[in-house]
């Protein structure tokens, strides 16, 4: 069982990691994180000197959840179509915090992104970390020559679908989307390499 201490930098790192995404990054103050998390305010510089410093470690924790879940479907799902299919499953199984918020990723990078680029570099990790294990799959599936094409597609889609479906708040487009998605990846499995 983890110590206190461990307890109580995970507890302010879970509150800043769902602040940072409600909120954004330059909308979230210390103070925020501080009540969030429950911690007294003295106690936080204990564990964390900067904001910059939290988001350097909800950055972490979201990236190993992120490759505990990626782990998890390669044991859980047998062929790379079956794996490729859960990964597009987020969409609908995030639908509520997308229309209300946006992609984490892509949401916390395009903030991050207008002057903040040191953590912007960090935050790109979120993406990369999906782009290798995606790459993989379509590897898997017989494109190894295209697979970091087809990664980079399929997210792309991925963004785009979050984008339009959280500034239209439409649930039902989303899982249109989705759908469309899903048949491109089936004609894939199938050898079929057009475009989406």
């Amino acid at each position: 069982m983890p110590k206190k201490s461990e307890r109580t930098r995970q507890r302010i790192v879970e509150a800043a990691n769902r602040l940072f995404y409600h909120k954004g990054y330059n909308q979230t103050s210390f103070s925020d994180v501080v009540e969030a998390a429950g911690v007294p305010r003295g106690n936080i510089y204990y564990y964390f000197k900067t904001k910059d410093e939290i988001l350097e470690s909800a950055i972490r924790y979201r990236l190993d959840r992120i490759a505990q879940m990626l782990d998890a479907w390669n044991g859980s799902y047998r062929t790379p179509i079956e794996r490729l299919h859960r990964f597009i499953d987020i969409l609908s199984n995030s639908s509520d915090a997308i229309m209300r918020y946006g992609c984490p990723m892509g949401t916390l990078n395009t903030e991050l992104g207008k002057d903040q680029d040191a953590l912007q570099e960090q935050a790109e990790n979120l993406f990369k970390i999906f782009e290798d294990w995606l790459s993989d799959q379509f590897a898997e599936l017989g494109y190894a020559g295209r697979a970091r094409e087809l990664a980079l597609r399929l997210m792309a889609f991925g963004q785009g679908i979050n984008v339009m479906a959280h500034v239209h708040s439409d649930p039902a487009f989303l899982r249109r989307e989705k759908e469309h998605l899903a048949r491109w990846l089936d004609q894939l499995a199938d050898g079929n390499d057009d475009c989406a």
